[in-house]
């Protein structure tokens, strides 16, 4: 029986912890307006409109690569177009499996089918939402070409055991790190790890390009060049004495606006970083003295970057369900949400194959050898999502977005937890 809360909620009518909505992020503002007013500037003086793969661009993707600790990096229009690029840079065969996240944004796996390869889900690690090492093992045959790992709310993937999986059986591995900048396993940073790295710099991630925007970053220089001609018309980048276009491939370039951007955004990814791991401290320190909730933060060998909160509920200390639990914490004036269940296995366009016209491909091609009509349930990333909520979160919060949500979560928690 749950005991009588100390004050009223908000959902039965109490006052709420916060009636002011939480303080806008504030991504873009005088450095990103002066670096757009320059290029413009120079384009006046000279008369020439500026375009792509111009200086911007070329500085951009080297402070990237530096960002990374070296390499290479390709800028282009979306993190979509990062993972497409980066899947056409490997030169798979078609009709292949491709291993994707049991968890992730439709346009990170998306490009898997567009390219005519299968994508086959691999289940989380227990009380995750990324793939696990074992679920990975599981899902490995003959007929897999390459696997995606994504870096889901930025916290790492075990690298380090699918990576020992993965070489073990040959195949190269893509890191998603769309929601994982500057994150890092073992000391090592996201993206490092795989042949091949996908970021998504749109304006709701860590740092931004722009509305949209996606890198692509190996450490291989001839990948690099491969990444050039997969995300410009197949361009001969790379290689001496070709006369023409080398490959079918699209236009995926970032312009030198986007760049322009990204080059302030990304010289302030640290402090931004910087930040989102002191507040989210302070929210997990607080945590510790909750009997129900506490706030999740990566494996051991990990360091994560929050792109969003993710709190884990104990249900069995609670008098009630994980949706009255967050819809009392929302009425307090709390930005979360009670789900992240984003399965791409599961959203119509997969199940009803919706690729290319309704011919069904790539799953109903006969030059496909596996079972097309295989199901790949994913029991862990289900569990861990209902045991779980998600909350709202940027760097510029300050103390008293701390302190209010700690305060809303001891109220709710209190009105909940059941008895002894």
């Amino acid at each position: 029986m749950a005991r009588e809360p100390s004050e009223k909620l908000a959902i039965d009518g109490g006052p709420p912890v916060r009636e002011d909505p939480f303080p806008p992020r504030g991504l873009f503002g005088e450095a990103e307006k002066r670096a757009a007013i320059d290029l413009f500037d120079r384009c006046a003086q000279t008369g020439q409109a500026f375009t792509y793969n111009g200086p911007e661009d070329e500085g951009y993707c080297r402070q990237f690569a530096e960002f990374l600790g070296g390499g290479f990096a390709d800028a282009v229009n979306s993190g979509t177009s990062a993972v497409y690029v980066a899947l056409r840079a490997l030169e798979i065969e078609p009709f292949t499996e491709v291993i994707v996240p049991p968890i992730t944004d439709p346009g990170g796996v998306m490009p898997v089918p567009l390219i005519n390869c299968i994508p086959i889900p691999a289940d989380a690690s227990p009380g995750s939402l990324n793939m696990g090492p074992d679920q990975l093992a599981e899902r490995i045959t003959g007929r897999t070409s390459a696997i995606l790992v994504a870096h889901i709310a930025g916290s790492p993937a075990d690298m380090e055991a699918i990576m020992e999986i993965a070489d073990a059986a040959g195949v190269p591995v893509i890191e998603d790190c769309a929601q994982a900048h500057g994150a890092t396993f073992g000391g090592r940073p996201v993206g490092s790890f795989g042949k091949l790295a996908a970021f998504s710099t749109m304006s709701g991630k860590h740092h931004a390009t722009g509305g949209q925007g996606g890198v692509v970053f190996t450490r291989d220089e001839q990948l690099y060049w491969r990444c050039r001609r997969a995300s410009d018309r197949g361009k001969p980048f790379g290689l001496d004495g070709a006369a023409s276009n080398v490959t079918a491939s699209l236009n995926l370039n970032i312009d030198e606006l986007s760049a322009a951007i990204g080059r302030v955004q990304l010289a302030g990814l640290p402090g931004i970083i910087a930040a989102r791991r002191r507040w989210a401290a302070a929210v997990a320190e607080g945590c510790l003295s909750l009997e129900a909730v506490r706030l999740e933060t990566g494996l051991p060998e990990s360091e994560g970057v929050f792109w969003f909160l993710w709190f884990a509920l104990d249900l069995d200390r609670l008098g009630v369900d994980k949706a009255t639990f967050v819809a009392a914490l929302s009425a307090e004036g709390l930005p979360v949400g009670a789900s992240y269940f984003h399965a791409p296995s599961e959203a119509d366009w997969w199940r009803n194959r919706s690729v290319f016209g309704s011919s069904g491909y790539p799953w109903t091609c006969p030059l496909y050898r596996g079972d097309p009509d295989a199901d790949y349930p994913l029991p862990n990333a289900r569990a861990a999502d209902e045991s779980h909520f998600r909350m709202d979160f940027h760097e510029n919060w300050t103390e008293r977005e701390v302190a209010d949500t700690l305060t809303a979560l001891r109220k709710v928690e209190a009105a909940f937890t059941k008895g002894v």
